[in-house]
């Protein structure tokens, strides 16, 4: 195999087969060839299921933009597959997992990262567990309303207690001490990974988003820095172990719709002309949820052309058009915006309320005069 380079990181990771997490030391490792990645990661089986940690970073990252790095996140290590670096090949090397069954990916948001990679080198991207889905289901089964648009981002989930540690004793250290001595803190191990995953990555975000927003070619400059493996590992570093706990909370009708979602999700802004004929099937409605009296309603992806100058209309002022509309569906409703494509509506929900919110979109369309 060749060497790649490797540094120490501390992430609490599931390794045994209960799924119970387990405080240790983890190498990053910079991939640049694709002898550098697991066997069995390259060549997926049935035999060997894999469930892994994972993200993309680049710049402008979506269908034009270039992806840089992606990361995967195993048990026992964390793997920084260099594209700028490794090229197309490496990436394609990859295509055969990314697109398995047999390897389930955890992300969190996986839209523009599944656009990316379709876009960029024809990879679909399949078996996902997106942690923002996974979070919304898992607050409508305790009974929470959430707010139209209103989406778990990534450190706020690292916030959450349930599902990352000590997170809400570490929500007062971050308010109350000044960043320089949260800074100090963590680089004398005072703080510790397993004691403070979020006061370590929301300190190193503060200076990493400063950092993008001087340099928006960040992901592109070579050799990596330091900040920029620490950066990108942090990302996934507790993923796994975020999935776990999840998976214990979720019941057999929510991780049918994680499912379905995440395999929407992931090619809801890769859209083509053949109607993503050339994608995996969606997973269909279990026998054990077809035979009761609450069926779930199938669930689908429409996209809907909005015509010049229209957009406008649709949004409304401040939003409150489409505010309005989301306030009346039970469907998830997402523009292509600068990232494009500017000019269609991605809607994603059960098929009667995808319907209902096309039928009012394209009312907020038509002329009156």
């Amino acid at each position: 195999m060749a060497s790649s380079s490797s540094h120490q990181a501390h992430g609490p990771f599931p390794s045994d087969p209960g799924g119970k997490p387990l405080d240790h030391e983890v190498p990053i490792r910079v991939v640049t060839e694709p002898s550098q990645l697991p066997v069995e990661f390259l060549n997926p089986s049935a035999a060997k299921q894999l469930i892994i940690g994972f993200d993309c970073e680049g710049v402008n990252l979506c269908r034009h933009g270039a992806l840089c790095i992606m990361q995967l996140a195993f048990p026992d290590a964390i793997y920084l597959v260099d594209a700028i670096k490794g090229g197309e090949s490496l990436i394609e090397a990859c295509k055969p997992a990314l697109e398995s069954s047999y390897i389930t990916k955890v992300i969190h948001d996986c839209k523009r990262d599944s656009e990316a990679l379709y876009f960029q080198f024809g990879i679909r991207l399949h078996n996902v567990v997106d942690t923002q889905i996974a979070y919304s289901l898992i607050e409508e089964q305790e009974g929470r309303i959430r707010l139209p648009g209103d989406y778990i981002s990534f450190v706020g989930l690292l916030a959450d207690p349930r599902y990352c540690g000590n997170a809400v004793a570490l929500t007062d250290l971050i308010i109350t001490c000044d960043w320089h001595f949260v800074g100090n803190l963590i680089n004398t191990a005072t703080i510790s990974y397993q004691f403070a995953p979020l006061a370590c990555l929301i300190w190193r975000r503060k200076r990493f988003d400063a950092l993008l927003r001087q340099d928006p070619m960040f992901w592109k400059h070579r050799p990596l820095s330091e900040m920029m493996i620490r950066a990108a590992a942090d990302d996934v570093r507790f993923l796994l172990c975020i999935y776990y706990k999840m998976m214990e909370k979720l019941n057999e009708r929510s991780l049918w719709y994680l499912a379905v979602r995440g395999a929407l999700y992931s090619r809801c802004f890769c859209i083509n002309e053949n109607n993503y004929a050339d994608w995996s099937h969606i997973p269909p409605i279990p026998d054990n949820l077809a035979i009761e009296d609450d069926v779930p309603e199938e669930e689908i992806l429409y996209v809907l052309d909005v015509p010049p100058g229209k957009m406008g209309r649709v949004i409304g002022r401040r939003g409150a058009s489409i505010l309005s509309i989301k306030e009346s569906c039970n469907a998830e409703i997402f523009f292509g915006g600068a990232k494009g494509p500017p000019d269609k509506a991605f809607i994603i929900g059960p098929v009667s309320q995808v319907r209902k919110a096309e039928a009012m979109l394209k009312g907020k369309m038509v002329d009156i005069y």
